[in-house]
């Protein structure tokens, strides 16, 4: 009789455990979250408006997700990969049955900043409404007012591809309770009018931080190293650190170079390569003169965070030699005998922070997949570095990277075969 006590107790108390762990999640999921206000809820046609809502939506990069290859502006379709599966880009054209022809500004506004839908679902943070949150209602508004302008598109969204439990509502409500609040805004009175632009453009529409933030095992960004970079899963490439000025951090940059990086992918000193390159061509070149000036303000003045070096690990002589012969045979005649690069045409790997990155991949990704600026308008047209994939072994690329890694002043550790075959492997080179 004393073990069914004990045995019941025990029952009793798991369930009443997991019913007040529901109860915390469904209160955390509620907490701060703002309520549409109807009154406001028009849809301008505006030309102004409209235009104004395209040029938000640009520089939001929205339409690289929602657009699938060879398919309609906006009209969804574009599988977004994370480490749980794979989540498709809805359709944002106002198509009634497939898009958002029955959504409202209040609908919209709900989505951004509470991370909901139309229906009260809670949305995968694949779009990254933790960043969306802090977009004012009037910038809201005016992207809603362009989408609603598109010509509908009827395509409904695939279904997504995620393991379980990480498809369902319980997980993502788990999610957000430990990592999500809806917020606001709030310009710093201590600051310039740049700077309080900049970060409103980088904290929210920009949302940088979904890319240059590190996450933990959960996918949730790590609050302690908010810009300090972090691996871009679908893509595999690595989304070096804003705050750290031995990698992408703009601290010691000139403002105009500044400027000139994020507008048009190249600098006297620095490129864009990968998915950022992407992003420059989509999104950035497209900053009117303001907004880049504040976004680069914003940028340099993030506080410095030096993480302590690791010691390098020297390859062996042989290893060395080896690259130095690859150097010599494919990538002197661009770089240079001491890789000094050619202005203008080629960039210098003598002295390139790129080139010293503690973490190896994005060389690796781009000896083997190949290594282009994006066209802008003040780059239009841009030298590229050609794919090695088919031509270099791993040992190769491994040994080529290391000698690089390891010349002209550079102290970075060694690059090994296995890291080349596992990107080889990952991004299907």
């Amino acid at each position: 009789m004393r073990a069914l006590f004990v045995a019941t107790s025990r029952v009793v108390g798991v369930v009443l455990a997991l019913a007040v762990a529901a109860y915390a999640v469904f209160t955390l999921n509620q907490l701060d979250e703002t309520p549409a206000d109807a009154a406001g809820d028009v849809v301008s046609t505006a030309p102004g408006v409209v235009a104004r809502g395209a040029y938000l939506a640009r520089i939001g990069d929205c339409a690289p997700c929602h657009t699938r290859a060879a398919g309609a502006a906006y009209a969804g379709g574009r599988a977004i990969e994370t480490p749980f599966g794979a989540v498709f880009a809805p359709n944002l054209t106002p198509d009634e049955a497939t898009g958002l022809g029955r959504w409202s500004a209040d609908d919209f506004w709900r989505a951004l900043h509470n991370g909901r839908s139309r229906d009260g679902r809670l949305l995968y943070p694949a779009f990254p409404y933790t960043d969306y949150t802090r977009v004012t209602r009037a910038d809201s508004d005016a992207i809603f007012s362009y989408l609603r302008s598109l010509p509908p598109v009827a395509q409904a969204t695939p279904a997504h591809g995620l393991r379980f439990p990480y498809g369902t509502q319980a997980a993502l409500a788990v999610w957000r309770a430990l990592y999500f609040r809806p917020g606001a805004w709030v310009e710093q009175a201590h600051q310039s009018p740049d700077w309080n632009r900049g970060a409103y453009l980088v904290q929210g529409l920009g949302h940088c931080a979904a890319c240059h933030t590190p996450r933990d095992a959960l996918g949730g960004p790590r609050r302690d190293a908010p810009l300090a970079g972090g691996l871009v899963a679908g893509d595999h490439w690595w989304a070096p650190s804003l705050v750290s000025a031995s990698q992408a951090g703009l601290a010691g940059m000139p403002l105009q170079e500044a400027v000139s990086l994020l507008t048009t992918g190249v600098s006297a000193h620095a490129g864009v390569s990968g998915p950022m390159a992407e992003v420059v061509f989509a999104s950035l070149q497209y900053l009117d003169a303001a907004d880049a000036r504040a976004i680069a303000t914003y940028l340099r003045a993030l506080p410095r965070d030096e993480p302590p070096a690791a010691p390098a690990g020297a390859a062996p002589a042989a290893v060395l030699e080896r690259g130095q012969r690859v150097y010599a045979d494919h990538c002197a005649q661009c770089h240079g005998d001491e890789g000094e690069g050619q202005p203008g045409a080629f960039p210098a790997l003598a002295g390139n922070r790129a080139v010293a990155l503690a973490e190896p991949l994005n060389l690796i990704q781009i000896v083997l997949r190949g290594g282009y600026l994006p066209a802008t308008a003040g780059n239009p047209r841009p030298y590229g570095m050609p794919p090695f994939r088919h031509l270099l072994a791993d040992a190769d690329v491994a040994a080529v990277l290391s000698y690089v890694r390891a010349s002209w002043g550079h102290r970075a550790a060694r690059v090994e075969p296995i890291d080349v075959h596992h990107a080889r492997e990952r991004s299907g080179s």
